[in-house]
């Protein structure tokens, strides 16, 4: 079906992220996933091209492009090159830590971390999830109190992406153990600060290159300059822009999940058994024509769900339905490709193979399926009452 959500300008956009690719990662890709990190040089060359920052204002280094159509741009030519583990990366930047300086800071937290963002000197991070807390926000453990003129940080988080190179991590602590939901408050933690230590950088399933860690916090003292947003309102700072973190991996699932379509479609056409192509047996055209509806028809949901972002009319229950069903879609798309490559499938030196590790975390990161359901579910009860 045809697309209408994108302009010229956009298409313009695609062949720089497109010569981006081509120059700065296909050539280092390979030896990314084998040393289990990607350079730092890539992250710079990102911010050179345009391919990082956008959305930052004018004023602290970026374009100002708040259209979130590009990033879209950006999420599908990462998929089409399969440079996930880069992408993931790029995208905790884009769609997460910027965002939350840039609605949340002081001016002079952003004139001290966004420009540096948006070139790809800093990295950033943020650290919700803990060893004995995933969805449950309200269970996180680590503590932050007050002390003259800063606070005094204790606790540990796991499962950070961008942990490793993380220059900046905006760290989800307790502030006051009596308040519930209001004792909850985002503290920016820089790189140097005493008692802040990385732990082992995790070995994944997939996503190799994307560096994932644990992070631990011993007694660090952070500047009450370092405070982000209000005091006590972590937890709804929180909340107020997980849609957009779930719009986003909706986007970056239906790209990878529309890559694996494209690259099996043109697979099955050039292999043969039996004397034929293997796309001329009738399931495998019939299994083409599901996944391909499949996609286009959720593509239709995905693009409006952005149009609704651009418009700050996108809903926590619509960013819900677009994440689980679209990496639920990925899953299972991702999966019939890899049956149709046969034995070449299973080979890491085909796009497919990868691509079947690195969404496997689709639908457990940014919240799980099932707690998107509780989401979604909850509503139609409270609607219904």
């Amino acid at each position: 079906m045809r697309r209408t959500i994108f302009t010229e300008d956009h298409d313009a956009y695609r062949a720089t992220v497109r010569e981006y690719l081509a120059r700065e990662v296909r050539p280092h890709y390979e030896r990314w996933e084998e040393q289990r990190l990607v350079d730092r040089t890539a992250w710079q060359a990102a911010g050179r091209a345009g391919v990082i920052g956008l959305a930052v204002p004018e004023q602290y280094g970026g374009s100002g492009e708040t259209d979130y159509r590009y990033r879209c741009v950006v999420a599908e030519e990462f998929a089409n090159a399969g440079a996930t583990s880069l992408g993931a990366g790029l995208g905790t930047q884009d769609d997460i830590t910027i965002p939350y300086i840039s609605d949340l800071g002081t001016d002079e937290q952003k004139q001290r971390w966004l420009p540096g963002m948006a070139s790809g000197e800093l990295i950033g991070a943020i650290a919700m999830t803990e060893p004995g807390t995933g969805s449950d926000l309200q269970s996180i453990a680590t503590t932050a109190v007050r002390d003259g003129d800063g606070w005094i940080l204790n606790g540990q988080k796991t499962f950070i992406t961008n942990g490793i190179h993380a220059d900046l991590v905006i760290v989800a602590a307790r502030t006051d153990p009596d308040a519930g939901a209001r004792g909850f408050s985002l503290l920016v933690v820089e790189r140097g600060m005493d008692g802040f230590t990385r732990g082992r950088k995790l070995h994944k399933v997939g996503l190799a290159g994307q560096d994932t860690a644990e992070l631990s916090f011993v007694d660090v003292r952070v500047p009450a300059a370092n405070l982000l947003g209000t005091e006590g309102r972590g937890l709804a700072h929180l909340m107020e822009r997980l849609p957009r973190e779930r719009l986003s991996i909706a986007v970056g699932a239906l790209a990878g999940a529309r890559a694996a379509y494209e690259w099996t479609r043109g697979y099955v056409f050039e292999r043969t058994a039996f004397g034929k192509p293997v796309g001329d047996f009738q399931n495998t055209r019939f299994v083409l024509a599901e996944l391909l509806t499949e996609i286009d028809v959720t593509q239709t949901y995905v693009d409006n769900a952005v149009e609704a972002l651009n418009a700050g009319e996108l809903t926590p229950v619509e960013a819900a339905q677009a994440k689980w069903w679209a990496s639920e879609l990925q899953k299972r798309v991702v999966d019939r490709c890899v049956q149709l490559h046969g034995g070449y499938g299973y080979m890491t030196e085909y796009p497919i193979a990868r691509a079947f590790v690195d969404s496997r975390i689709q639908t457990i990161y940014g919240g799980t399926t099932e707690i998107m359901k509780e989401i979604v579910g909850r509503e139609i009860a409270r609607t219904s009452a």
